[in-house]
């Protein structure tokens, strides 16, 4: 009962999982998580004479008795979605893995910097008076250029182009056009990003991991700006698949209904002995 009970408690962590990538699944950008799972402590009970091997047997000698398994961690699948052309001039889909758009967020009055794959930009006036707008996400958030400013032009524009190096121009209706390169890092070590809502992801304390920033991302600028892959008029999909996750929800719907089952069989068990006592 203690087994099963630890293992269900484990398996409910695994169902929200695949219900966080369910609701997900027409995300822009969004990277489904994947769980893993690693075995509890485990007892040996020798009840057999040292040296002694029955024949036919490979495993060793003795009986090891768990006590259940437990989420080991939880992985952030990075592959790339599936790509969808919408024609529209403020999307953009990156068609290189690891690659994010950097944002800024506003967390209790402190101007901190976001990560996301979320192509879908708009424009939000500047509220300064003049007839300039800003680049934002689809929830508000201004999107940065290589410098770390915000992007900002006047409205009275013809169209906007972006290169598929990340140079966006804004192309006035006479004179000479505006360019602004996006700020797109290369993040190496992914699996460190810690997911704080709106489809956005931050870094965790480096510091306290001993970590440096230009271990865990890179700023593609200069020389490295050729490596920055993405198209215009068109988003990336979320890389969570309907089938796979519907499957491995019924797996993980019948793993905890089996151990709902033990637990009651077990309580039987005991009452049929109470009973005969």
């Amino acid at each position: 009962m203690i087994t099963a009970t630890n293992t269900m408690s484990q398996l409910q962590k695994q169902l929200d999982t695949i219900g966080h990538n369910l609701a997900n699944i027409d995300t822009n950008g969004y990277k489904k998580r994947q769980v893993n799972f690693s075995e509890l402590l485990s007892q040996q009970f020798n009840n057999q004479p040292v040296n002694a091997q029955e024949d036919g047997r490979v495993t060793p000698n003795g009986i090891r008795i768990g006590v259940g398994a437990r989420l080991g961690h939880t992985n952030m699948m990075m592959t790339q979605g599936a790509i969808k052309t919408t024609d529209r001039e403020l999307d953009i889909a990156f068609t290189k893995e690891n690659q994010f758009l950097q944002v800024l967020v506003d967390e209790d009055g402190v101007q901190v910097p976001r990560f996301t794959r979320d192509g879908a930009l708009y424009l939000s006036p500047a509220n300064d008076g003049t007839n300039r707008v800003s680049l934002v996400t689809s929830g508000g958030n201004p999107v940065l250029d290589q410098d770390g400013e915000k992007i900002v032009f006047v409205d009275n524009f013809k169209e906007i182009k972006i290169s598929a190096t990340g140079e966006l121009s804004v192309v006035p209706e006479a004179g000479m056009p505006q360019v602004f390169n996006l700020s797109v890092v290369q993040i190496n070590k992914p699996q460190l990003l810690q997911a704080v809502g709106q489809n956005q992801f931050a870094l965790p304390d480096l510091a306290g991991l001993g970590i440096e920033a230009n271990e865990v991302f890179v700023s593609l600028q200069g020389v490295l700006r050729e490596q920055v892959s993405m198209q215009q008029g068109a988003l990336e999909q979320s890389n969570a698949d309907l089938t796979t996750e519907m499957s491995d929800l019924m797996l993980t719907q019948r793993s905890y209904q089996f151990y709902a089952k033990s637990i009651s069989v077990s309580d039987q068990m005991m009452g049929l002995v109470n009973g005969i006592r």
